[in-house]
Protein backbone atom coordinates (compact mmCIF):
# COMPACT_ATOMS: atom_id res chain seq x y z
CA UNK A 1 0.00 0.00 0.00
CA UNK A 2 1.45 3.50 -0.78
CA UNK A 3 -0.01 6.19 1.16
CA UNK A 4 -0.50 9.81 -0.74
CA UNK A 5 1.56 12.32 0.55
CA UNK A 6 -1.32 14.07 1.75
CA UNK A 7 -1.78 11.36 4.73
CA UNK A 8 1.94 11.21 5.05
CA UNK A 9 2.04 15.04 6.01
CA UNK A 10 -1.02 14.63 8.51
CA UNK A 11 0.98 11.84 10.72
CA UNK A 12 4.16 13.46 11.07
CA UNK A 13 2.55 16.43 12.31
CA UNK A 14 0.40 14.51 14.53
CA UNK A 15 3.41 12.41 16.36
CA UNK A 16 4.95 16.43 16.43
CA UNK A 17 2.46 17.79 18.17
CA UNK A 18 2.23 14.56 20.17
CA UNK A 19 5.86 14.61 21.18
CA UNK A 20 5.28 17.69 23.14
CA UNK A 21 1.34 17.71 24.01
CA UNK A 22 0.87 21.08 26.05
CA UNK A 23 3.06 23.32 22.95
CA UNK A 24 1.13 25.19 20.24
CA UNK A 25 2.69 24.75 16.87
CA UNK A 26 2.03 27.24 14.08
CA UNK A 27 2.12 26.13 10.84
CA UNK A 28 4.96 27.94 9.61
CA UNK A 29 7.40 26.25 12.45
CA UNK A 30 5.71 23.03 12.06
CA UNK A 31 6.25 23.39 8.14
CA UNK A 32 9.98 24.23 8.70
CA UNK A 33 10.67 21.74 11.40
CA UNK A 34 9.12 18.71 9.18
CA UNK A 35 10.28 20.22 6.10
CA UNK A 36 7.41 20.03 3.99
CA UNK A 37 5.89 23.29 2.05
CA UNK A 38 3.47 25.43 4.65
CA UNK A 39 0.78 26.02 2.13
CA UNK A 40 0.45 22.05 1.81
CA UNK A 41 0.21 21.94 5.56
CA UNK A 42 -2.23 24.40 5.59
CA UNK A 43 -4.52 21.86 3.85
CA UNK A 44 -3.99 19.40 6.18
CA UNK A 45 -4.13 20.99 9.36
CA UNK A 46 -7.84 21.97 7.74
CA UNK A 47 -8.29 18.51 7.41
CA UNK A 48 -7.19 17.21 11.11
CA UNK A 49 -9.01 19.94 12.19
CA UNK A 50 -12.30 19.61 10.77
CA UNK A 51 -11.77 15.64 11.86
CA UNK A 52 -10.85 16.60 15.55
CA UNK A 53 -7.51 15.42 15.41
CA UNK A 54 -6.02 18.88 16.18
CA UNK A 55 -7.87 22.13 17.27
CA UNK A 56 -6.55 25.49 15.97
CA UNK A 57 -6.85 28.83 16.94
CA UNK A 58 -5.97 32.65 14.94
CA UNK A 59 -4.21 35.41 15.81
CA UNK A 60 -1.75 36.47 18.03
CA UNK A 61 -0.51 32.97 20.17
CA UNK A 62 -2.51 30.70 18.12
CA UNK A 63 -1.66 27.86 16.40
CA UNK A 64 -2.36 24.32 16.57
CA UNK A 65 -1.84 21.72 19.25
CA UNK A 66 -3.48 17.65 19.92
CA UNK A 67 -7.21 17.80 20.38
CA UNK A 68 -7.49 14.73 22.33
CA UNK A 69 -4.40 12.42 23.92
CA UNK A 70 -2.49 10.73 21.15
CA UNK A 71 -3.78 7.50 23.13
CA UNK A 72 -6.97 8.22 21.80
CA UNK A 73 -6.23 8.96 17.90
CA UNK A 74 -6.53 5.37 16.46
CA UNK A 75 -3.57 5.01 12.96
CA UNK A 76 -6.50 3.55 11.01
CA UNK A 77 -9.02 6.33 11.76
CA UNK A 78 -6.67 8.66 10.49
CA UNK A 79 -5.64 7.44 7.42
CA UNK A 80 -9.13 6.40 6.75
CA UNK A 81 -10.25 10.12 7.30
CA UNK A 82 -7.21 12.17 4.92
CA UNK A 83 -7.31 9.03 2.60
CA UNK A 84 -10.82 9.14 1.82
CA UNK A 85 -10.92 10.49 -1.53
CA UNK A 86 -8.22 8.17 -3.26
CA UNK A 87 -9.25 4.68 -3.92
CA UNK A 88 -6.70 1.94 -3.88
CA UNK A 89 -6.82 1.28 -7.43
CA UNK A 90 -9.24 2.82 -10.27
CA UNK A 91 -12.34 0.38 -9.93
CA UNK A 92 -12.74 0.61 -6.33
CA UNK A 93 -13.94 4.27 -7.15
CA UNK A 94 -17.16 3.23 -8.26
CA UNK A 95 -18.85 0.17 -9.99
CA UNK A 96 -19.01 2.12 -13.69
CA UNK A 97 -15.40 1.75 -13.79
CA UNK A 98 -14.10 1.29 -17.20
CA UNK A 99 -12.46 -1.71 -16.19
CA UNK A 100 -12.92 -4.50 -18.45
CA UNK A 101 -12.17 -7.37 -16.22
CA UNK A 102 -15.07 -6.30 -14.47
CA UNK A 103 -17.32 -8.05 -12.92
CA UNK A 104 -15.31 -11.43 -13.58
CA UNK A 105 -12.14 -9.79 -11.60
CA UNK A 106 -10.74 -11.93 -9.18
CA UNK A 107 -8.00 -9.42 -8.27
CA UNK A 108 -10.23 -6.86 -7.02
CA UNK A 109 -11.36 -9.19 -3.75
CA UNK A 110 -7.92 -9.98 -2.95
CA UNK A 111 -6.52 -6.69 -3.25
CA UNK A 112 -9.81 -5.08 -1.34
CA UNK A 113 -8.92 -8.61 1.85
CA UNK A 114 -4.80 -7.07 1.71
CA UNK A 115 -6.33 -3.02 1.97
CA UNK A 116 -8.65 -4.44 5.14
CA UNK A 117 -5.80 -6.18 6.52
CA UNK A 118 -3.54 -2.99 6.69
CA UNK A 119 -6.06 -1.31 7.65
CA UNK A 120 -6.85 -3.53 10.42
CA UNK A 121 -3.19 -3.54 11.31
CA UNK A 122 -3.55 0.43 11.72
CA UNK A 123 -6.51 0.02 14.20
CA UNK A 124 -4.74 -2.09 16.70
CA UNK A 125 -2.44 1.12 16.88
CA UNK A 126 -2.28 4.69 18.19
CA UNK A 127 -0.47 7.80 17.94
CA UNK A 128 1.00 7.20 21.05
CA UNK A 129 2.24 3.99 20.11
CA UNK A 130 4.79 6.32 17.58
CA UNK A 131 6.12 8.77 19.42
CA UNK A 132 8.37 9.08 22.37
CA UNK A 133 7.06 11.26 24.93
CA UNK A 134 9.71 11.93 27.23
CA UNK A 135 11.78 13.24 24.15
CA UNK A 136 10.79 16.01 21.31
CA UNK A 137 11.82 15.08 17.65
CA UNK A 138 14.08 16.78 16.00
CA UNK A 139 16.28 16.88 19.64
CA UNK A 140 14.84 19.59 21.53
CA UNK A 141 13.93 18.73 25.22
Amino acid sequence: MRLTMFTDFGLRALMRLAAEPDRTFTTEALAKELAISRHHLNKVVQALAEAGFVSTRRGGGGGLKLARPAAGIGLGEVVRRLEAPQALVECFRDESSPCTFLPRCRLRARLAKARDAFMADLDRSTLADCIEPQRAIGGRR
